[in-house]
């Protein structure tokens, strides 16, 4: 039986339901990225966010997921929204290919931040995890919420 389907089983009826919105923010790609993501769980909610001084816009989406989901202690059914089809797609649709050749793409090159999208897929088989597309700067409070965080972890680079 797989990590994965020993993870949702584990879950049951009793199992903890977290929400993470999550964002990533460069100025300049590559440039100064931050990322930022809110869990909340109930009636507690928790604010991430963080910065690296040479990155790029996506490798700070995943980075958002990546350490909202380092974050949770026990294996919990989470909804995942992000306003990057990068993450969305990648961990949905295009990663089951990427595996089954080796983390190559369709044309056959090396899948691109491969080092985080495998480090998202060992985190991710530990929940169970609906992966949800929301438009940026749309007025989706948790998304703007998440941008405001992601734009901090920027700031916070340069005390």
């Amino acid at each position: 039986m797989s990590r994965t389907l020993r993870a949702k089983e584990a879950l049951g009826a009793l199992a903890k339901r977290v929400v993470i919105h999550a964002d990533g923010a460069c100025r300049g790609n590559p440039g100064p990225g931050g990322w930022g993501a809110i869990l909340s769980f109930g009636d507690h909610e928790k604010e991430i966010f963080g910065g690296e001084r040479a990155t790029t816009n996506n490798r700070m989406e995943l980075t958002a997921v990546i350490r909202a989901l380092e974050s949770l202690k026990v294996p919990c059914e989470i909804n995942v929204y992000t306003d990057s089809q990068y993450v969305q797609k990648g961990i949905s649709e295009w990663m089951p290919s990427w595996k089954r050749r080796g983390w190559r793409t369709a044309d056959r090159k090396p899948v691109k931040n491969v080092d985080l999208w495998q480090k998202l897929d060992v985190l991710a088989s530990a929940h169970s995890v609906r992966w949800h597309w929301v438009k940026g700067h749309a007025g989706h409070d948790g998304n703007e919420r998440a941008d405001l965080l992601a734009n901090r972890g920027v700031d916070s680079l340069n005390p």
